[in-house]
């Protein structure tokens, strides 16, 4: 099985966690979606990471959907309830999570353009897209709906989000009044499957 994906991609990161929790051996395929010559395009006609390769030569991608086929496996432990409802909901707070991490990059794209091009006001909407989702999240924390030490696919994705905003240094005053969030982040970046997928340092 092979992921193709970048190292600071946030949902190739909830990708890898899920593989290395579940203990799945996969290859890492190193492809950087914003090069040139795109090899990513080979795999995902988009041109987006991740993607995963399986061994008989399926190509699965976007990330919601290579986690729905790497639940299919039936590989211990099992990261969405089976309860339909309670997948739904779990499902729902990943799709949150993923809404902050593509807040986060639509923020570092706009930043890296010429100053001259720059727009405050879409820097200014992405920034409040990603308050309200964390405080969507802090909410679910605080009531119970999610727990902070547990470990399923949207805790997973959340704490990836929550990793990428500190590695790009995107609204670095998240965790102000968030508690629960904090703790949930704390907690899951002790996992070795978090340690391992840290991004590299700039």
């Amino acid at each position: 099985m092979k992921l193709v994906g970048s190292y600071t991609s946030p949902f190739v990161r909830k990708i890898s966690v899920l593989l290395l929790e579940k203990g799945i051996a996969f290859e890492f395929v190193n492809e950087q979606p914003y090069n040139a010559e795109n090899g990513v395009a080979q795999y995902n006609p988009l041109g987006k990471v991740p993607a995963l390769v399986t061994d008989d030569g399926q190509c699965w991608f976007d990330s919601p959907i290579i986690a729905e086929y790497i639940e299919l496996l039936g590989v211990a432990p099992e990261m969405v309830p089976r309860e339909p409802l309670a997948a739904l909901k779990v499902r729902q707070m990943e799709s949150l999570a993923d809404g902050i991490m593509d807040a986060g990059l639509a923020s570092v794209r706009e930043q890296a353009r010429p100053a001259a091009q720059q727009s405050e006001a879409e820097v200014l909407r992405q920034r409040e897209k990603i308050s309200r989702s964390l405080d969507a999240l802090e909410g679910y924390l605080a009531d119970g709906t999610l727990k902070t030490d547990t470990l399923n696919l949207a805790t997973i994705a959340i704490a990836c989000a929550i990793g990428y905003l500190n590695f790009r240094r995107i609204a670095p005053g998240w965790c102000v009044e968030r508690p629960h969030l904090v703790k949930l982040a704390e907690t899951l970046f002790l996992r070795e499957s978090f340690a391992r997928t840290e991004p590299p340092k700039a």
